[in-house]
């Protein structure tokens, strides 16, 4: 069950910010204004409030003196004040003690060319057993790789293939890292796997990720790309110069072996060696994010130059 109340409303500021922009955060600033008010006039403290909005006291404080936000459109304002004064007669119904169990957030959205997009969905703060992780975490990864951006990665593509892997917190073992059976190359101008991604398929990238893991338990996703090379050469300082404009602790490994111990690893460069090709590897929180951190890294470095 979840038992922090302050979830109530911050879900729609995730989904509708993103999707509307500036319209969806007005609206909801409205929004929680008329309900800050009706809720304050009704006895609420401001962190009683704040806490049932997914809020602060300050910014609580700054809604119940500011003036109310204006829309574009009228009948938009008499929506949100129509469903902020029903928000607070059932908050102040239900009572500031009570905690939220379960939301359903219903979402549709209509696009131009009669295009409609619906999302039911429901989040009851249960947690999923260990099978139910494990085909979530598959799930994942298959929507990560439709998420590469071809154009944007093929120059740092390695020569023997990519291949993304992600595990479960507290993982130790090679078995517990699923990944790509085989290599995602480019095929025709687009990415390619043989087949979906399973558990224990990918010995050498699910190492490094375990040694990663081991020492920064957050880091559970991994893609190995390759590295900028300069006359036949890594440029170790471009990736320590590219961790350092983007934030990332660095890090390095021989052979697969990582040298050293961190509390906190994003970026991993093996230099490589004979019979063993360079690598990039990036670490992330989750395989979405990984994907996001791939295609930041890629716009900062290139491919294999040379210099005479």
């Amino acid at each position: 069950m979840m038992n922090n109340s302050s979830v109530i409303l911050n879900k729609y500021v995730d989904i509708h910010t993103s999707m509307l922009g500036e319209v969806g955060g007005k609206w909801l600033d409205r929004l929680h204004q008329h309900v800050a008010k009706d809720l304050r006039g009704k006895g609420w403290s401001q962190n009683e409030i704040a806490e049932k909005l997914g809020s602060t006291q300050s910014t609580i404080s700054r809604h119940l003196q500011k003036p109310t936000i204006s829309l574009s459109a009228s009948a938009d304002e008499a929506m949100v004040d129509s469903w902020a004064s029903e928000l607070s007669q059932a908050l102040s119904s239900i009572g500031s003690e009570a905690n939220v169990v379960r939301q359903r957030l219903i979402v549709e959205l209509q696009f131009t060319g009669n295009q409609t997009l619906r999302f039911d969905k429901t989040l009851t703060g249960l947690n999923l057993d260990s099978g139910q992780m494990e085909r979530a975490l598959l799930r994942r990864l298959e929507w990560a790789i439709g998420r590469l951006d071809v154009n944007r990665i093929k120059h740092i593509l390695p020569a023997v293939g990519m291949n993304i892997a992600s595990c479960t917190k507290g993982a130790r073992e090679t078995q517990d890292v699923a990944a790509f059976p085989g290599r995602i190359a480019i095929v025709n101008g687009k990415l390619r796997h043989h087949e979906t991604p399973a558990f224990g398929v990918s010995n050498h990238l699910a190492s490094i990720l375990i040694q990663a893991h081991t020492m920064n338990e957050a880091k559970t996703s991994i893609i190995n790309l390759r590295p900028e090379i300069t006359s036949e050469k890594v440029n170790v300082d471009k990736v320590k110069q590219m961790c350092d404009q983007l934030g990332y602790s660095f890090a390095t490994c021989n052979k697969g072996n990582l040298i050293g111990s961190h509390s906190k690893i994003d970026v991993i460069l093996d230099e490589g060696g004979y019979g063993w090709e360079p690598s990039l590897y990036i670490l992330a929180h989750n395989p979405l994010e990984l994907i996001d951190r791939t295609h930041q890294i890629a716009a900062q470095i290139g491919g294999v130059t040379n210099e005479n």
